[in-house]
């Protein structure tokens, strides 16, 4: 199973860019995260979960529960 973070983000009308800029995370490191190829290994992280919340001003809790209701696969 994996998270379709590349949907959510479409559907959300939200960049990689517009993320980095008002979660204060750094662009590289959210391009990195979010173009991997997601594994059992490796998949989103906290800090992830918590610059997506702050670009849309909301609770992490919201964000976790919309990616498990809808986008995962």
């Amino acid at each position: 199973m994996y998270i379709d973070i590349k949907s959510y983000l479409k559907d959300n009308h939200l960049t990689i860019y517009v993320i980095s800029k008002k979660s204060g995370y750094g662009y590289t490191t959210l391009h990195k995260s979010f173009n991997k190829k997601q594994s059992s290994a490796t998949s989103l992280n906290i800090r992830d979960i918590d610059a997506i919340a702050k670009a849309q001003n909301l609770e992490m809790w919201r964000v976790l529960r919309d990616l498990e209701l809808h986008y995962l696969k």
